[in-house]
């Protein structure tokens, strides 16, 4: 997929532009900004990391909307708990905005979860992962139905072609799971982005391209780290050129970040890198990378009204849903907190 023939440019100090007011959107706005009232503060997320066990950490909900009846001593109450806030939001967002381009390409986020999940599946003969998900544009039993029977005709073209670079991919790679990632998050972002282009929404386009660099970063790393030979799997599309990303695979850990020092990622890659060199461990760097998206997502404070203040609450929500999820799934295998906080970016 083809997105641009031009290298976008950093001409922005720290995030790109959001674009502007959308005055259809005076009420939605106003009613995130009430909800964003209501958002888990630090002090809660540290108190359930210093937490003592699982139990104590899930008390530490118990006067939010995530509290669970019974106290959730159980570990799969608190993940349908979870399940359901995070339905409840999408909901939400879908009552709330008013373009369907918008909602159907947030949507897609679930179809190519989906798409990656039948892929495993099919692919190794296993059944691996969890259920799909019925919260995308394709209903998850006609999603199981499609590669049963193996007629992918039914999905989008862009989902065929994903079909087709991953399975060709795996075989090429001697069979090895990560190269279906590998194709599905390339086809993912470029479908993305191709779609926020030819809408011309600045807030997503922004987004998408910074969310691109930042799986470029930490393949970068991770490549290093596992020194491993392979070059091409890095994704055009954002910010940061792809000669510079495979430079950095050549060289030390202690001089990669200066490549980027011209650039906003330049203290993600400087203290990730310097983490992982000291620990073996991604912790940091995947704490720098939510941090820097939650920094953007918060620039949409500037709107009066438009849809970005809801896209940003929508995934600022899922992304404390998902913050919760990994505290409460590590004391539940009772991780230290110091690696808990790590993550967390404390």
């Amino acid at each position: 997929m083809l997105i641009t023939t031009e290298q976008p440019r950093i001409d922005f100090n720290t995030y790109p532009p959001i674009g502007g007011d959308d005055w259809r959107y005076t009420f939605a706005t106003a009613k995130v900004r009430a909800l964003e009232t209501q958002l888990i503060n630090r002090s809660t997320l540290l108190d359930m990391a210093n937490a003592p066990d699982f139990a104590s950490a899930v008390d530490s909900l118990s006067s939010t909307e995530y509290s669970v009846a019974g106290g959730g001593k159980d570990f799969n109450e608190v993940e349908e708990m979870l399940i359901a806030r995070r339905s409840d939001i999408r909901k939400l967002f879908a009552n709330l905005i008013m373009d369907d381009a918008l909602l159907e390409l947030l949507r897609e986020k679930d179809d190519f979860a989906n798409l990656r999940l039948a892929l495993r599946r099919k692919l190794t003969d296993r059944q691996i992962g969890t259920d799909y998900s019925n919260e995308g544009s394709i209903p998850a039993e006609e999603f199981e139905q499609i590669f049963e029977q193996e007629n992918y005709s039914p999905l989008p073209e862009y989902m065929q072609e994903g079909i087709e670079c991953a399975v060709l991919s795996f075989y090429e790679n001697e069979k090895n799971v990560r190269w279906i990632d590998f194709a599905i998050d390339n086809c993912q972002a470029h479908y993305k982005l191709a779609k926020v282009i030819e809408l011309k929404n600045i807030f997503l386009e922004g987004l998408f391209r910074i969310q691109i660099d930042i799986l470029n970063i930490k393949a970068m790393l991770r490549l290093k780290f596992t020194a491993s030979e392979l070059r091409d799997v890095f994704i055009e599309g954002g910010y940061l050129e792809i000669e510079s990303l495979k430079h950095g695979l050549d060289i030390g850990f202690e001089s990669v970040a200066a490549l980027f020092a011209a650039t906003p990622y330049f203290e993600i890659i400087n203290s990730g890198a310097s983490y992982l060199t000291s620990n073996n461990s991604f912790l940091k760097l995947e704490a720098n990378c939510d941090k820097f998206v939650d920094g953007f997502l918060k620039q949409t404070s500037q709107i009066t009204a438009g849809p970005q203040p809801l896209i940003a609450y929508l995934m600022t929500k899922e992304g404390e849903i998902r913050t919760l999820r990994l505290i409460l799934t590590a004391k539940k295998n009772s991780l230290e907190p110091r690696l808990i906080l790590d993550r967390l970016g404390e």
